[in-house]
């Protein structure tokens, strides 16, 4: 007998829960085939049989809690089960198993891809195909999503589709998660293409789109027949669906009484649906709420004038694309004027380890990015060196590569403040919350004509109400306050970075 015991779970985490067994009692298994997924407050971890033979016990259910070193259960060595503990189902289908491994013989892996630096693991999303479809080379069958990136992993060759990992499944580069029965004796395996194989035919000829790219098409109604593809192996884009949906839809003019049909009955509809959250987006509530949990958190405010930076930049703009390559933007100005109030007032720019402050030398500004996964904050290094080209270049990578899931650990780390920008979706006034460990956040707002006082009289300015959220542990209030009217001096006098005021 061979004992699976729970591997260590890492530095400061005690024990774990046991999520589900993949295999039962007097199953067959395999070395290093996974038996058991486990889950702490940090990480999933799969264990794995220690030897070939037989699941001869399982010592925790589902949902149990264990801790490092404990016996899970135990394998029966050998290439097949004792004869008192005779497994079921491989004496009732010695036939099906025969064909089983004569079908593996001619059938091609669908493996898990690199999925980039530093990116350990993945969970599967939802299958485009069932286990029984016949499926075409490279068309898509899932996504593997990560912290980071969607993975799309498409079919290595033609054949029937066999699932070894469902959706929610925690995967590993390498790691086999299907198979293509390329033979065409493996389709009479297969007996839900057998039943319907009218609805294999007709689904080929549809396009295979994306998650992101379905959202598109029903949204706005589309037909995905009609979408012109521009992606590669012929695949639909995001983009492409954008342009799609962006024209007028002659079906839907030529056609006005279909346009419309009635609506279904109220009770045919799920009022509700349970959705598990992406990777990312646990890490963005998780992190978030340490935040709060962590920092005595404060925000205050100030109001700018931003006619001056108009002015400028609507002056300087076309000269300024021609000659560097790049628009002109206001995030510049705010890293810019940013970064003159952290060298006046290093608090802000600071962090607490224990009972030490940690002052930093450097401004490494992170850059608050919407994606469709979730937000992300990738850093500008040593924006204090930059020009305001370098800054808009900068800025401009980093916001394509968040959008393409292209970011690497090292662009998401180490930023010593952070600045978001939530006037490009219209908020007028925010609250954020800081980037731990960082010490402070600029919140950016709508840019809105209103009348205020100049000099006794009331004009009509474009005004924009700036927030910093600090950790009020080490930034008092009056520091606050003036890192904010510092900000507040530069942008409504740039001048002031001519002359390095």
């Amino acid at each position: 007998m061979a004992d699976i015991l729970t591997p260590a779970l890492g530095e400061s985490v005690a024990e774990a829960t046991i999520a589900k067994w993949t295999k039962k009692v007097g199953d067959a298994v395999k070395r290093d085939e996974l038996l058991v997924e486990l889950e702490t407050d940090k990480v999933s971890l799969e264990v794995v049989s220690p030897a070939d033979g037989t699941l001869g016990e399982i010592a925790f259910a589902a949902g149990d809690t264990v801790t490092p070193g404990a016996i899970l259960g135990k394998v029966t060595e050998g290439a097949a089960a004792p004869a008192g503990e005779a497994a079921p189902k491989a004496e009732a289908k010695p036939a099906a198993a025969a064909a089983a491994k004569g079908d593996s013989e001619a059938s091609v892996p669908v493996q898990v891809p690199t999925m980039g630096e530093s990116v350990a693991e993945g969970s599967v999303g939802t299958w485009q195909k069932k286990a029984g479809d016949r499926v075409a080379k490279d068309e898509l069958l899932v996504e593997i999503e990560t912290d980071k990136v969607a993975v799309e992993i498409s079919a290595p060759a033609d054949g029937v589709l066999t699932i070894s990992a469902e959706a929610g499944s925690t995967v590993t580069p390498g790691q086999v998660i299907g198979q293509i029965a390329a033979s065409g004796e493996a389709a009479a395996a297969a007996p839900k293409a057998e039943a319907a194989p009218a609805k294999a035919a007709s689904g080929s000829d549809e396009p295979h789109l994306s998650p992101a790219v379905q959202r598109v098409v029903a949204e706005n109604n589309l037909d995905p027949k009609s979408i012109q593809a521009t992606g590669p192996k012929g695949n639909i884009t995001k983009a492409d669906a954008l342009k799609a949906a962006a024209q007028p839809q002659p079906t839907a003019a030529a056609a006005p009484a279909k346009a419309a049909p009635a609506a279904p009955p109220r009770a045919d509809q799920p009022r509700e649906e349970r959705v598990k959250m992406t990777r990312l987006r646990q890490t963005i509530a998780r992190r978030l709420k340490e935040s709060q949990n962590t920092a005595a958190q404060l925000t205050t405010f100030n109001e700018v004038d931003m006619s001056a930076i108009m002015a400028l930049r609507n002056r300087y703009k076309d000269a300024f694309e021609k000659h560097h390559g790049i628009k002109l933007g206001f995030m510049s100005f705010f890293v810019k004027a940013t970064i003159a109030a952290l060298k006046e007032l290093p608090a802000v720019n600071a962090e607490i380890d224990g009972t030490d402050i940690i002052y930093k030398n450097h401004y490494d500004i992170g850059v608050a990015v919407g994606t469709e996964k979730g937000l992300v904050v990738p850093v500008l290094r040593d924006a204090d060196v930059l020009s305001l080209a370098g800054i808009e270049k900068g800025i401009g990578d980093l916001g394509r590569a968040a959008r393409d899931g292209d970011l690497t650990l090292d662009q998401l780390q180490g930023g010593t403040f952070t600045i978001t920008n939530g006037g490009v979706y219209g908020s007028l006034m925010s609250t954020p919350i800081l980037n731990m460990p960082q010490a402070g956040i600029l919140g950016m707002h709508n840019i809105v004509q209103r009348p205020v006082a100049i000099d006794g009289k009331v004009e009509i300015r474009p005004m924009m109400y700036l927030a910093l959220s600090y950790d009020h542990r080490i930034v008092d209030g009056k520091e606050a306050v003036t890192f904010l009217v510092r900000i507040k001096e530069h942008l409504e006098d740039p001048q002031r970075f001519l002359l390095d005021l």
